[in-house]
């Protein structure tokens, strides 16, 4: 029979506490800096420490240089004063004056650019959206072969931009591009092999590449939210005798607007600010039917050297897209409460 231990026997064998062990109140700070500090300031400061990364990235790579642009565009900053920008004589609104100036060249010009633009968003976000919500729809169904059509619709959007662009480049190539090659000599759609990146057509191509790029991004954002919607929804329907064309109105696209909202917003900003395209297609000196805004303003920075005016019609167009953007929340938003 074992003999029953007592307190005295445990403290005996409990070996005493050392002083470096001593549990903190800082959660592992010492004594002396742990006290000073609130216990609900250490609570509410661990997460602003873990996000403080993000914000300085965020300050050095958006911000900062933001509000130098803004400050730009009150100088008069042209090629004479590039080794000294403190010496550029400040201007005040006059390089926004000469930018909504319509009667002028510079004015005229920009606002050739603003409509190019405004065209070429429209029918790439359209064409993107309607292609990806017709593969998004084709590829919910269960059928062979499915997971690598989903792969393979994505290369687009996978593939490195410039990669991608000066790919298609080739392919517009006058005589040795694939285009002409199928448009001409196997389709015989034509007599002439046209010019793709100069004069009217450059227009086109354009916003062949960039439905291209882009209408992967919304097959495979509308491909998540149909994982969303109930399949009973479409069991349900189907029982009534609602057949695949009644279903996509009454069930699909409904259960579908919150995303599209979002997807449209999102597609819009990027094709309007859309830069590397342009860019890589057409070089530093886009056509005139091709003229987007983003080309249209590095021309006017650093090919003329006027970054007073470049930066000024940055602004504009920064103080365009957040009117836009506004109006779009506000109008979807008050939808989404009357609904």
């Amino acid at each position: 029979m074992v003999a029953p231990t007592t307190p005295h026997h445990d403290e005996r064998r409990r070996p005493a506490p050392r002083e470096g062990r001593r549990p903190t109140p800082g959660g592992g700070l010492p004594s002396r800096i742990a006290g000073r500090i609130p216990v609900r300031l250490r609570r509410l400061g661990v997460p602003y420490l873990l996000i403080l990364p993000a914000i300085l990235l965020e300050l050095l790579i958006h911000v900062i240089p933001m509000l130098i642009g803004v400050g730009m565009s009150f100088l008069k900053l042209t090629q004479f004063f590039i080794r000294n920008w403190s010496e550029a004589p400040f201007v005040g609104l006059a390089n926004y004056q000469i930018a909504v100036d319509f009667n002028s060249a510079v004015g005229s010009s920009l606002l050739h650019s603003f409509m190019i633009t405004v065209v070429f968003t429209a029918l790439a976000v359209g064409f993107s959206w309607l292609f990806g919500t017709v593969g998004a729809v084709l590829m919910q169904g269960a059928f062979r072969g499915r997971g690598f059509l989903r792969t393979f619709f994505l290369v687009p959007y996978a593939l490195p931009v410039y990669a991608g662009v000066i790919t298609w480049s080739f392919m517009f190539q006058r005589d040795n591009g694939l285009v002409n090659h199928v448009l001409i000599d196997q389709l015989h759609l034509g007599a002439d092999r046209p010019f793709w990146l100069i004069g009217g057509n450059s227009f086109a191509a354009v916003v062949v590449v960039c439905v291209w790029r882009s209408w992967p991004f919304a097959f495979l954002i509308l491909m998540a939210g149909l994982q969303n919607i109930d399949s009973d929804l479409y069991e349900a329907s189907a029982i009534d005798g609602a057949g695949w064309w009644r279903q996509l109105r009454s069930i699909t696209m409904p259960m579908l607007r919150p995303v599209n909202q979002v997807l449209v917003l999102v597609l819009f900003l990027w094709t309007f600010n859309d830069f590397n395209t342009p860019y890589v297609l057409f070089g530093k000196a886009a056509p005139q039917q091709a003229d987007l805004i983003s080309v249209h303003i590095y021309q006017s920075s650093f090919i003329t050297w006027n970054f007073g005016s470049g930066s000024a019609m940055s602004v504009l167009l920064l103080l365009f897209l957040l009117v836009v953007t506004a109006a779009y929340l506000a109008i979807t938003s008050r939808r989404r409460s009357n609904a």
